[in-house]
């Protein structure tokens, strides 16, 4: 299905190079937004360039001590923020190249589909083909979705109530452990049930979504990152970290998955629980005393050494995210606020990286897991992806279109 928009054209000055920089009507970017869409568009053509040179579909996660480009298979879990990031600048821009672009990368992402290995199918699938259904109504999308929402559901252990992050492992003693990122995945399952009115995945989201509820919250509204469960009785065996500082730390992004998790879910259920939770959550998150001035956290809350201890970038970009949802939701102006300031930071120096470096991602200094010594201080494909939805739904929210109950 065609998408129709009229695009009006402007020069933008970008780090001393004049671009073409489109805008749709009634997104108002003005000035410094539209300069920090035109470098974003800047680094992922590049990146985009790269790899259509090679004649493959790669996904593209970060980079390697050189600053090259380290590509993943399509099963790893950040496979879908690639193809999701080109379908959030097209929103951005109106330019039917990135269109063209998601297209080519959803559509080679297919297989997924049919992925079992664990829950992270909810980021791979909904990321690309729930970005490209939403912009295009293609049915084929369609039906990958509804298809991967079932596979994702085998994962689901009704003993429990639970979906079943990782398998299990000997070494930890983890029989059916859950992390606090699978709140993210349950978005793949509410939009598979509207979309075939089988209310099992709405079921199977909401009964997940209650028992992290339950389990991983402290009573600070902190998260555990890992809880791990006796999947026939849902005990719960273990509350532990993998990626976190230690097992009774806050890890950054896990605090910021919990609070996108439970603004959406709110979005899908119209449950006040759920937003309560994501306010608490956002509380926890600003009445830090370790979070720093910029808003940009620490790896951990926690963290050791702090200040002197590595910036999550992904991090900040996932909250920012959430707070604007979240502010569509209770017109709460300080998250819209607090959101506001992520950005204005990240789009600085001290986070943007010039046109062509950085591996051509938009934003540095992100952690994977400094427990596992992987991606510290980084360049993340998903701290990007987030940073171009922020972008869009700060746009939407100025422009009067942010996200309304009424439409779910």
């Amino acid at each position: 299905m065609k998408i129709k928009k009229s695009i009006s054209l402007f020069l933008v000055l970008a780090v001393g190079t004049v671009y073409a920089y489109a805008i749709t009507p009634g997104q108002k970017n003005k000035g410094k937004e539209a300069q920090i869409i035109e470098n974003a568009s800047v680094q992922i053509k590049k990146m985009a360039d790269e790899i259509e040179k090679t004649g493959k579909i790669l996904s593209p996660r970060t980079t390697d001590k050189n600053d090259k480009t380290v590509y993943v298979v399509l099963e790893e879990w950040t496979s879908g923020f690639f193809p999701g990031s080109l379908w959030y600048l097209y929103e951005l821009t109106g330019d039917d190249n990135w269109k063209k672009l998601g297209i080519k990368y959803t559509e080679g992402m297919e297989r997924i589909k049919k992925f079992t290995g664990n829950h992270d199918i909810g980021f791979m699938i909904y990321c690309s083909f729930g970005n490209g259904y939403r912009l295009t109504k293609n049915p084929a999308y369609k039906e990958v979705i509804i298809e991967a929402a079932n596979s994702l559901s085998t994962r689901f252990r009704p003993g429990a109530g639970i979906i079943q992050s990782w398998n299990a492992n000997k070494t930890k003693d983890w029989i059916c452990p859950v992390i606090i990122d699978n709140m993210m995945n349950l978005e793949l399952l509410f939009e598979a049930s509207k979309l075939s009115g089988n209310n099992k995945f709405r079921e199977i989201a909401i009964s997940h979504a209650n028992q992290t509820l339950k389990n991983h919250y402290r009573d600070d509204n902190s998260s555990f990152h890992v809880v791990d469960y006796n999947p026939k009785t849902g005990e719960t065996r273990h509350k532990q970290t993998a990626q976190g500082f230690a097992d009774s730390s806050a890890w950054a992004r896990g605090q910021a998955w919990g609070l996108y998790g439970y603004t959406m879910c709110f979005r899908y259920t119209k449950d006040s629980k759920y937003l309560n939770q994501a306010e608490k959550i956002a509380q926890f998150i600003f009445n830090n005393p370790n979070l720093p001035k910029d808003l940009i956290p620490y790896w951990d809350y926690n963290a050791g050494k702090i200040p002197n201890e590595p910036r999550d970038v992904s991090a900040a970009t996932i909250t920012a995210s959430a707070l604007y949802e979240l502010f569509t939701y209770t017109q709460n102006k300080k998250y819209k606020k607090y959101a506001d300031t992520i950005l204005k930071n990240l789009a600085s120096d001290s986070y943007t990286a010039a046109p062509g470096t950085n591996g051509n991602f938009i934003l540095m200094h992100s952690v994977g897991s400094i427990p596992h010594g992987a991606e510290v201080d980084r360049p993340l494909v998903y701290a990007d992806y987030y940073f171009l939805e922020a972008l869009k739904r700060k746009s939407d929210i100025e422009s009067g279109k942010g996200l309304k109950l009424t439409d779910f």
